[in-house]
Parts: C-alpha cells; structure tokens; sequence
C-alpha cells in the first residue's frame, strides 16, 4: 500500500496524518512518498518521520522524498491513498497581497483562506497546481482516494469533483470537534459523553442541525439560552457564531473569527465598532503566519534536540478513513463531496459538507434532505462564489472573477463594482506568475 503527501513541507500536519498511519496496525507498514517544493521543508519532514517511524513503528514504514515537479509522477504513482496539504504562493508574496490590496481599497479580513477577495484569488492560483496533479493521478494512479485538506476546500473540492476523474474528498479539522468545543464553551461538559448530532451545510459552514443528549433530550433549548446569555455578559472568541444560534437558530462549524467574513453583518467601516463589540480579530491569517515563521526553527530544533519523536493518533480524518478502506470496517465522518440531492435546498454541482460512510468501496456520502430555508440561504450566499469561482478557473475567463467577487457577501457590502473590478486587477496582476493565465 502506497500513501503519497503532496506539500510535504507542511511538517506539523505531515506529522500528523503520517503519524497516524504508522500508529494504525492496517496502514503501519505502507509505502510513504513525501513530495514538495521546498527541499528544506521536505528534509525536515524526512527526518521528522523517520523518527516516528523509528520510535514508533519499529521502522515498518518505508518512507521516501520526491523533490520538485520532475518528480511528481514519480511520487504519485501508484499511489493508494493522496494527501494534499498545498500552499501555493506561501505567506509571502501571495498572503500578504491578499490582504494589503484590498486593504487599500477599505476592505478588511480575517482569515481570508476560504471566501471572500482572498479565498477567490487563493483558489484561482491553487487549481491549476492541482490540476496539474489531477492529470499525473489520472495516468499513474487512476484508481487512488485524493483527500484534500487545502483550502479553499468547498472550490478545490468542488473543482476536482467536477472537472478531473480523480475520486476526492475534502477534509476539514471543524467538523469532528464542533459540538465538543461548543458545550466546553458553554459550562455542558456533563452532556459530551454519548450525544448524538447531525452535521450538514458546507465547510466552514456545516451547521449542527441537532444533538441530543445520551437519554434522547434535545440540548438545543439550554444551548440557546446559554449562548445568549454568555454573549450579553462578556466578551469572548466566539461572539459571531453565538449571533448565528441567536438569529438563525443553529451553530456552525467553523471559527467565528472565519465566519466573521462569510457574511455582510459584521465587519462593516459604516459600523467600526462592531469590530470590538464582536471581538473581530482583522488580519488574523497574516499575525499566525509571521509567528508559525518565526516559531518553526525553534519547534524543530525541539523536536530533533534528542531524536525521541512520539506521536499519538490523532482525531484528523485521514488516518481513519485509509483504516476504514483497507479493512472495510466502516467510518462516520464530516466530508465534503458533490452535492447532487444530498441536500435537497442547495445546487446539485455544490460541494457541500455531510456525513459520509467509509468502508471497503470508498466514500458513501449521506442523504441529509432539507436545511432549515434561513441555513440554507447562509449557505448559498457563500455557494454562489464558490461556483463562480470554479467556473473561473476552468474557462480562464476574467469576468467570472469579477462576477464572482461581486457576489460575495463580504465584498459587495463594502465596495462598488468599479472598485471590485479594479481590486481584482490590480490583485491579478500583483499574483504574477501565479495567476497568468487569468489575464
């Protein structure tokens, strides 16, 4: 069995899932093939893994390096199993014109990974890399599970979904720890063991459409009721989503500090106050970068100081749905999949997020029916880009960026279609490289 990582260089998260595998009796004595760009960052994973796999694993895992495109196929082929953890551009130059640019034009962010000016512009430098990818998979590993866990994840899913032959699912960490982080939040630690819960919507926006206590009690009432009354009383990490159960009635999956962009409610210049009221963290993404920068040195020569690495299994999907098709024995997870019916209310060609059964034949995504109308209207606020957005990226035409960036929530409340238009040229331009074939 062949288990390929494509951006390699991520190391923490090569850590992760690799060491998951290795920890997993099914999947501990694969083929791992570690791919990137960047031959600092491979030789660090390397050597981070093969200590794993040493301490361990007892060396079961055979692990090697492929460095830079000529060497892809190479990395892909065969391949049972595809991670891919990308970035293309980095921080630096890519993060960071995400940000100034439309900062230029008074249009402020938080994350910017996954909607929004820089969740477009992310997704159109990413497809055609993968893309790329997709067109190698189709002819050395045609029959391989693609597990996507780089965002844009509703656009990069979506696209591959619909515009390659490479099965793909998209993974997201929100999912299996929303209702967890909620009742810790909320003083409910009592009512974690045993609950049951429905999750569904799309990523980043997967609404908790039920849970239930072990004895069948709806936890929602008190949820409400808590929620209300924390965001009333003090200021806190979470304030956005509280707002969604106040007003919508549902909490969803992901940060608020992510969803304080997926919407035109909260970050408004007409309103600057609202910043501080919600506790809005702006340009949250770039402060993350420059410290993860700064503290990766240190953290690797932490890790590799006496060479003892241990890992334990981690909750990320990857690991556990590998298990689950190789032995057949099956597992629930939150993935991101093609719609067409699973949620009756949205577009058949959106990639949204549902419970899935994996087993011995791959991803088996479940029928969830209807959102309530007001999540499902969330939702295609946010659908709308993502769609355009893929369209962009298979037919190259501009004006599907600017059609696209139009529609977003966010964008639209802030500025006019003249400053929109030239926002994204100006963004396009600054891309270079990365974005030519959009101009």
């Amino acid at each position: 069995m062949k288990i390929t990582f494509m951006g390699a260089g991520s190391t923490v998260f090569a850590r992760n899932v690799l060491g998951d595998c290795m920890c997993t009796p099914a999947l501990c004595q694969a083929d791992i093939a570690l791919y990137d760009i960047d031959e600092k960052r491979l030789t660090d994973s390397e050597i981070i893994l093969n200590a794993i796999n040493k301490n361990e694993n007892e060396g079961r895992a055979t692990i090697r390096t492929y460095l830079g495109a000529e060497n892809r196929k190479d990395a892909l082929r065969d391949a049972d199993f595809v991670v891919n953890a990308i970035q293309v551009g980095g921080y630096e130059p890519c993060t960071v014109t995400d940000f100034e640019i439309p900062k230029k034009f008074g249009l402020r962010q938080t994350i910017a990974d996954t909607l929004g000016i820089g969740g477009i512009m992310r997704a159109l430098r990413t497809i055609p890399v993968m893309e790329e990818f997709a067109r190698d998979m189709e002819e050395v590993c045609p029959n391989t599970l693609f597990l996507n866990y780089t965002n844009p994840m509703a656009m990069l899913t979506g696209y591959m979904q619909r515009y390659t032959k490479v099965r793909t699912i998209g993974l997201c960490h929100s999912v299996q720890v929303c209702s967890e982080k909620l009742l810790e939040k909320l003083g409910m630690e009592d009512k974690l063991e045993g609950r049951r819960e429905t999750i569904a919507g799309i990523n980043h926006m997967g609404w908790l459409l039920d849970i239930h206590d072990k004895d069948g009690n709806d936890l929602y009432p008190e949820i409400r009721e808590r929620a209300a009354k924390k965001n009333a009383e003090e200021k806190h990490d979470d304030m956005v989503r509280f707002e969604y159960i106040k007003h919508l009635g549902y909490y969803c999956t992901e940060s608020s500090e992510h969803n304080a962009e997926y919407n035109p409610l909260f970050i408004k210049s007409k309103y600057p106050e609202m910043i501080d009221k919600y506790n809005i963290p702006l340009d949250e993404y770039p402060r993350r970068c420059i410290e993860q920068i700064k503290g990766w040195e240190k953290e690797r020569e932490d890790i590799l100081k006496d060479g003892k690495i241990t890992h334990e299994r981690s909750k990320e999907y990857a690991s556990y749905i590998m298990e689950a098709v190789v032995t057949g024995k099956p597992y629930k997870i939150g993935g991101n999949v093609l719609n067409n019916g699973l949620i009756e209310n949205l577009p058949a060609d959106a990639c949204v997020e549902v419970p899935c059964m994996i087993d011995a034949n791959g991803v088996n995504p479940c029928r969830v029916g209807r959102l309530p109308v007001q999540l499902a209207a969330m939702n295609m606020t946010n659908i709308n880009v993502q769609l355009l957005t893929i369209e962009a990226a298979a037919t190259k035409d501009k004006n599907k960026i600017y059609q696209a960036a139009m529609l977003d929530p966010h964008t639209a409340a802030e500025l006019n279609i003249d400053d929109i238009k030239a926002m994204c040229d100006e963004m396009i331009e600054a891309h270079g490289d990365y974005m030519k074939m959009y101009k």
